[in-house]
């Protein structure tokens, strides 16, 4: 089987998963060992082929996969007794896409309502700004917690695991150490590329003639998908001409961004989220094992 291209992944609890032939997350658990697990996650066919349609099911898709890498990650670790259900994953989505449509679509449209500006395009303008503010404020604040800041830690981690992988060198702790955190084709920097996305769908959206206070809530519920879309383009164009001047000012503000999501991991993160990423290029690897750390030379 040929090595993909791109490979990525997540931080989660004690551990980093990653996606390359195979989905793998590797995670540090109380007793001091790496616990490797190989999870299901089969492609969702053309849905997630079709441009502009599949960012939102590609999104969604992500969050299914990230959010069972957390649950195996959270009870390796120790911080949970057991692996969270079908039932439970499927409450804890419709809870995120709620308050994702709630917090990041219908609240910036109440808070910018009182300043009464006619021009649809400046309402979504001034709607953006909200929501931008919302946005950073929110991630800045949780950044200030211990155990957030040890999960961004190994973000760092992964980030600096996959330039390591991207620019043909050996999956080594050495070869990784150098490279910066930051990673134009990073979730953080597709959450605020999604605030861009909205002033121009919700811009044109009022401009058609969606400009009532109902309209406009509504508008932001049912064009969430279309923003993610148009995001998720954006993000996948930036990322292909990341090397010219336009690309880089482009993933400017995504990656200033990414200082808050990532920190400087240490070797021991550094070398779960290469362990992670090795796994997950396994073409033979199935199941799950458990290994210790010490006796691995990266």
């Amino acid at each position: 089987m040929d090595k993909p291209k791109f490979v990525g992944g997540q931080a989660v609890i004690e551990g980093i998963m990653m996606k390359g032939i195979h989905t793998v997350v590797a995670v540090k658990t109380k007793e001091g060992k790496i616990a490797i697990k190989k999870l299901k996650d089969k492609s969702w066919g053309f849905i997630e082929k079709i441009p502009l349609i599949r960012g939102f099911f590609v999104l969604l898709h992500a969050m299914i996969t990230g959010m069972t890498a957390l649950s195996y990650s959270a009870k390796m670790s120790g911080e949970e007794d057991e692996e969270i259900t079908n039932k439970d994953m499927v409450f804890a989505i419709l809870i995120a896409v709620v308050v994702a449509a709630g917090g990041f679509g219908v609240l910036p449209v109440l808070i910018a309502k009182p300043f009464n500006i006619q021009s649809e395009f400046w309402f979504a303008v001034l709607e953006g700004v909200v929501r931008a503010v919302l946005v950073v404020g929110y991630i800045y604040v949780i950044s200030l917690m211990k155990d957030i800041k040890r999960v961004f830690e190994y973000h760092g981690a992964e980030h600096k695991s996959v330039y390591t992988y991207e620019n043909n060198k050996d999956l080594t702790v050495k070869n990784a150490k150098p490279y910066t955190t930051l990673h134009p084709r990073c979730g953080t920097s597709f959450i605020l590329l999604t605030v861009f996305a909205s002033i121009v769908v919700f811009s044109i959206s009022g401009g058609l003639g969606w400009s009532s206070m109902w309209e406009k809530i509504i508008s932001r519920v049912v064009l969430l998908p279309l923003v993610a879309g148009l995001a998720y383009e954006f993000q996948r164009f930036t990322a292909k001409i990341i090397n010219t001047k336009i690309g880089r000012v482009l993933a400017f503000p995504g990656l200033m961004m990414q200082k808050i999501t990532t920190k400087e991991p240490d070797e021991e993160q550094l070398k779960i989220g290469l362990i992670s990423l090795k796994y997950a290029l396994d073409e033979n690897f199935d199941g799950e094992v458990q290994i210790n750390l010490e006796e691995q030379t990266l």
